[in-house]
């Protein structure tokens, strides 16, 4: 069973990348190559995960138990060279899917918009959505070392205890489906729901919200 995990600590969007970048051939969206650098990304960089429970001892205990499971962690100028294949075959798998990659340092964000993981007001995946799950499992299973944190996210429609019951829920069944058959590990995955809290657009419009209805993928090396 995926273990559900709040947030203590808000996701801290990247700054802008003003070197080393190219522009993703699927998405648009610029990105990182970090092949020659071999340097973690700090907190301006990337995203900060926090817990206020503690039934896995935090991002150590998933790190523990991921080694004791036979998974090494990288190191050095592996680290940067890894990530960029796995961006790219994500890139290739995720081509004409609806999911945007973003690259923040030496971690891949695979963002989902609600439209098109799940129906209006609804928790299931949309059955039509399965098939590019499937697709991002085996390329989570190609590479076993990193983690994965699946985070839902909701408009400000609607009250703040139920924009956060919705993305938890969401988030959970994103992770559910990803971890069901042994498709992925389940000691790789933390899930948790952030509500309205972490807007990318402007809520005041209905293409805002749209975009603020999403569940993102966080993946980051294990170091």
């Amino acid at each position: 069973m995926t273990r559900k995990f709040a947030l203590a600590a808000v996701l801290v969007g990247a700054g802008a990348l003003a070197a080393c970048t190219t522009t993703d051939p699927y998405t648009g969206m610029p990105v990182r190559n970090n092949t020659g650098t071999g340097a973690l990304a700090g907190a301006a960089g990337g995203a900060l995960l926090g817990y206020l429970t503690n039934t896995n001892k935090g991002e150590q205990g998933r790190k523990n138990a991921l080694i004791g499971a036979g998974i090494g962690a990288l190191a050095g100028g592996a680290v940067g060279n890894y990530m960029d294949r796995q961006q790219a075959d994500l890139r290739r798998s995720l081509e004409s899917s609806g999911v945007m990659i973003r690259r923040n340092g030496d971690q891949i964000v695979l963002v989902m918009p609600s439209d098109v993981t799940f129906a209006v007001d609804k928790s299931d995946v949309q059955p039509q959505f399965t098939r590019v799950l499937d697709d991002v499992a085996r390329t989570l299973n190609a590479y076993p070392q990193t983690t994965i944190d699946v985070v839902g996210h909701a408009d400000s429609s609607g009250g703040a205890d139920y924009n956060q019951g919705l993305s938890e829920r969401r988030a959970s069944a994103v992770a559910d489906y990803l971890t069901r058959q042994g498709r992925v590990l389940p000691d790789r995955i933390f899930v948790a729901g952030m509500g309205a809290r972490q807007p990318i657009a402007d809520n005041a419009t209905a293409a805002g919200r749209a975009q603020n209805r999403r569940v993102e993928i966080i993946l980051r090396p294990l170091t």
